[in-house]
């Protein structure tokens, strides 16, 4: 998630915990420590695949993490061994605030490898938004709140209120990823479609309203909407994978790492003789977050592998998120999904 959210997060877990014994100080110490894991950041690849595909690599895997929760552990109590907390409580803490911060990029759609070095497809439990206010919020007043008043007991007894609150939250944005997926589904199915996956992802800054992604065993992808709030059944749009385009590509290395972390779900479209490849997780129907050409045909008509560099992407307007805003409350007014998915074979967006 957001940066600013990893530090409220790491901040009012160690408020909770050390707040006692190291006061304010505790809120800087577990806010800094928690935004450690994103310092992968800074390594520069020579590719953007390569860059999506390895952040949230090593520096966010639970072995590495508990390692330096150890060292750190050490190296504190070694220094301080007269601090007023026991080296187990200090373990914990530490521990806790930094692997939070990859366990909750997991909840995420982007994926994250928890699990590294083990080749498991990058964890990507889509329950909530990057941004979410109702997740972070609470927490913030409540470490605001503590830095202005101090950690009384009273206010770790209300950050430990919020980090249940947003725990608690995590777990229903899950049921409603579940309810979405059904939802689509059996739609689908009272459609003769017969689903071989399905995806849903949180529309923007909310868990009411979803995307949900569908493949069949055709070729087609579906991209479909389903509100909590909804009366009626999801609205949905086939659209092509157009995965024979997809051969150029066969033995590619970065091509397959791409599948590997996207888990499969992506689209292939030829425009202005570029292979443009799209990871359709993220983002909106037509609207897509990461694009990249990896192949360009040349004047033999054959495609040819390059190293991979952007496509631009069409941005939403502010007139588009007022439409999903709206559509959470309102089911009877469907989103122009069509109007939309155009914008991904507009080739007058073609440029490095």
């Amino acid at each position: 998630m957001d940066s600013i959210t990893q530090a409220v997060l790491g901040a009012g877990i160690q408020g909770a915990l050390l707040g006692r014994s190291q006061g304010r100080k505790a809120l800087l110490y577990g806010g800094l420590l928690a935004t450690l894991p994103d310092m992968d950041v800074l390594v520069r690849y020579a590719d953007p695949v390569s860059q999506m595909t390895f952040h949230r690599g090593f520096s966010h895997s639970v072995f590495v993490l508990s390692a330096l929760a150890i060292i750190l552990t050490w190296l504190i109590r070694k220094k301080w061994p007269e601090a007023p907390y026991s080296g187990r409580r200090l373990f914990l803490t530490l521990w806790l605030v930094l692997v939070t911060h990859p366990v909750l990029d997991a909840f995420t759609v982007y994926g994250t490898q928890l699990f590294w070095p083990l080749a498991r497809i990058p964890e990507s439990w889509s329950a909530v938004f990057i941004i979410d206010p109702f997740y972070t919020v609470p927490l913030a007043l409540a470490v605001l709140a503590t830095m202005v008043v101090g950690c009384t007991p009273r206010a770790r007894v209300a950050l430990t209120a919020a980090l249940v609150f947003s725990t608690a939250y995590l777990g229903v944005s899950l049921v409603g990823r579940w309810h979405a997926e059904d939802r689509v589904e059996q739609e689908l199915r009272q459609q003769g479609v017969q689903p071989t996956a399905l995806l849903a992802t949180p529309m923007p800054f909310n868990t009411l309203l979803w995307r949900v992604l569908a493949k069949d065993d055709a070729g087609n992808y579906y991209e479909a909407v389903s509100g909590w709030l909804d009366n009626g059944p999801p609205e949905m749009l086939r659209l092509p994978l157009n995965l024979p385009v997809a051969e150029a590509l066969n033995g590619v290395p970065l091509h397959d790492r791409l599948r590997w972390f996207t888990n499969d779900w992506l689209r292939y479209d030829a425009l202005d003789n570029k292979l443009v490849v799209t990871d359709l997780r993220m983002g909106v129907a037509g609207y897509y977050t990461f694009r990249f050409v990896m192949a360009e045909r040349g004047n033999d008509a054959i495609w040819h592998a390059v190293t991979p560099y952007r496509w631009p992407s069409e941005r939403g307007s502010w007139g588009q998120m007022q439409m999903m805003l709206a559509r959470i409350f309102d089911s009877g007014v469907p989103l122009p999904l069509a109007d939309w998915a155009a914008y991904a074979t507009q080739p007058v967006l073609a440029g490095e």
